[in-house]
């Protein structure tokens, strides 16, 4: 049986927002692993990626979340957790990954600045080509897609909600 729920998705897919709710729905826990980051790193995520580059700031985003111990929670990863293998690996056994899916469009109108964000960007990449990079990691690593077009908090929570307590 699964005893947390993970989500991942695109930076504004409202991982964050979802969770909260969806935790308290649950009655489990929240936890945001960028927070869990900044706390263990005591820097900000921008810093760490101004500090590592963006690989390095993939690589402690993925030693952290691979040593996430928890249980009863809904964890909303940062965007960019689906790069790392492990960490993916290790949330999958302990939760169940639903993937927050939204349209370009629709993530282009929620996040205003991408670097106060931290949104890690390489040199040059455009919003839309990150979306096309991390699509199909996103598809790879969901154990449930949740299509979020149109849809408020509630609904979300909701779909959510009936499929993970059919599980179980």
């Amino acid at each position: 049986m699964k005893k947390n729920v993970v989500l991942i998705g695109m930076p504004g897919a409202g991982k964050s927002t979802v969770g909260v709710v969806l935790a308290k729905k649950l009655g489990f826990r929240f936890v945001d692993s960028d927070l869990v980051i900044q706390e263990k790193c005591d820097k900000l995520l921008h810093e760490l990626i101004e500090e590592h580059g963006v690989e390095g700031f993939w690589e402690i985003e993925n030693q952290i979340n691979g040593e996430l111990q928890v249980e009863k929670a809904v964890i909303a990863t940062g965007g960019s957790a689906i790069y790392g293998k492990t960490a993916m690996e290790h949330l999958s056994q302990i939760g169940l990954v639903v993937y927050l899916e939204l349209s370009l469009s629709e993530i282009a109108d929620r996040l205003g600045d991408l670097k106060e964000r931290g949104v890690t960007l390489k040199e040059g990449q455009t919003l839309q080509g990150l979306y096309e990079e991390r699509i199909p990691l996103y598809e790879k690593y969901a154990q449930l897609t949740i299509s979020c077009e149109g849809k408020n908090i509630r609904q979300i929570v909701e779909e959510i909600t009936k499929v993970y307590r059919h599980l179980t």
